[in-house]
């Protein structure tokens, strides 16, 4: 990387005032890693119902936002957020789409599909690629249109490998391709806090009613076996938030590219879980439609690791 000092350098090279790339990379890592840890998190649940567990996530995130807010003393920029129509808007939309994404991933990961899950926030990229060409009228290079490519001809293969379209890996990076676009069109104008915590508080209704239809159904499970059984469905909840202001943190003090390869470590993370701790088959046509992923990644990355290299 350019900003790595030269041997023959007799002085450290100086970071931009305010920058700490060794506390950026902690953040950084400490985000991924949760996020990456979250199948076996799920896992350690299955005694609570994939809809229950999605709801005491949404309710624990909110109490934890709500400290985070007190805390930071940021609940007047949250009501000015709420007060604009456009941002409210926005997200308003966006924690529809985050909804589905968790929705999706939880129970993908709890009905023991962790590696398609994580094929979705591999081709998450490539989705939003694709998403920027429809919706925000850009053109691709040829670099970008080989990717896309390869992506395409990817899901294929996988498709005729699974049976059936991968919908779970679509349905997550779709949902979260399309977040990302919204979120792109606030300008950078909210905070990760904010714009989670006003998300959260718009899913809580939703998380009520899940829990009311669970507990007429099977039963409520939180708090009814012991000590993990209110525990383990609480920490999920705040681990929903801590790993977000951490990225955020960590975007503070590390360069986009930086940021932009390492959020390849969770999906990483999670597909080695798979195969190592749950077992999951991975059949030879499977393994060739990762790796043609894995290949229009490098495509469509190469261009900006020369850049950025120059």
């Amino acid at each position: 990387m350019s900003q790595t000092p030269s041997s023959n350098q007799s002085q450290p090279a100086q970071q931009p005032e305010g920058k700490n790339t060794r506390k950026g990379l902690l953040f950084a890592f400490g985000a991924y890693a949760i996020w990456g840890s979250f199948p076996i998190i799920i896992h350690s649940l299955d005694f609570a119902n994939p809809y229950e567990v999605v709801a005491w996530r949404i309710i624990f995130g909110m109490v934890l936002a709500v400290l985070m807010l007190t805390v930071s003393k940021a609940w007047k920029p949250l009501w000015e957020v709420v007060r604009n129509r456009k941002l409210f808007t926005l997200l308003v939309i966006s924690s529809a789409l985050i909804y589905v994404n968790w929705l999706v991933y939880v129970l993908g990961v709890s009905s023991g599909h962790i590696v398609e899950s994580s094929l979705g926030y591999f081709i998450n990229p490539l989705v939003t690629v694709v998403l920027a060409v429809f919706f925000q009228r850009e053109k691709l290079t040829r670099i970008q249109w080989v990717a896309v490519t390869l992506g395409a001809i990817a899901v294929t293969v996988l498709t005729i490998d699974y049976g059936h379209l991968p919908l779970i890996a679509l349905s997550l990076a779709l949902s979260f391709g399309f977040y990302g676009l919204v979120k792109a069109r606030t300008g950078g104008t909210i905070t990760p806090l904010i714009g989670y915590s006003v998300e959260t508080a718009m899913l809580v209704p939703v998380a009520i009613i899940q829990l009311i239809v669970v507990g007429s159904s099977i039963g409520v499970k939180f708090g009814t076996d012991g000590f993990y059984s209110w525990f383990g469905l609480a920490l999920f909840g705040f681990l929903t938030a801590i790993p977000l202001i951490l990225f955020g943190s960590a975007a503070k003090h590390l360069p986009l590219a930086w940021v932009g390869f390492m959020q390849y470590l969770t999906p990483s993370i999670q597909f080695v879980l798979a195969l190592v701790v749950f077992h999951e088959p991975m059949p030879a046509a499977r393994w060739i439609g990762f790796g043609i992923v894995w290949l229009g990644l490098a495509v469509l990355m190469a261009p900006m690791l020369l850049k950025r290299k120059k």
